[in-house]
This record gives structure tokens, C-alpha cells and sequence, in this order.
């Protein structure tokens, strides 16, 4: 019976620590928007242009590079 002395505060203090860092975690937004990230990474982005002069407008080489060979036969 004495352990309940001990027990009860202990268990309402945990209550109000949890409580809290419930609350603190809504108001900083922990919980906005949940389904926003899953949907968006899904989502079709092939419209989007890319900026100009991202691309390498350069023309590709291909030469073969073929060691231990000879170039001049």
C-alpha cells in the first residue's frame, strides 16, 4: 500500500511530461500535412522545363580508347 504513495505522483508526472511533448510537437507542426510528402513524391514532373543553359549542348565523343593497341596500323 505504501508503494502507491510513490507510484501515483510518479505516474501523474509522467502524464503531464507526456502531455507536454504533445502538445508542444502540435504547435510546432509535427503533425501538419502527413500525406503531402507521400503524394508529392509521386507526383508527374515531367512538364517542368529544365533552366537554360543546364544542359551540355556539347557534342558527345566517341572515340574508342583501346589499350595496347597501336593507333597506326
Amino acid at each position: 500500500m505504501d508503494i502507491l504513495l510513490l507510484l501515483i505522483p510518479l505516474s501523474l508526472v509522467l502524464v503531464a511530461l507526456i502531455g507536454g511533448i504533445f502538445v508542444w510537437s502540435v504547435k510546432s507542426g509535427q503533425y501538419d500535412d502527413l500525406e503531402g510528402p507521400a503524394h508529392r513524391i509521386l507526383a508527374d514532373d515531367d512538364d517542368a522545363q529544365a533552366p537554360p543553359g543546364s544542359t551540355n549542348d556539347a557534342p558527345a565523343s566517341l572515340t574508342t580508347i583501346n589499350p595496347g593497341k597501336s593507333a597506326s596500323k
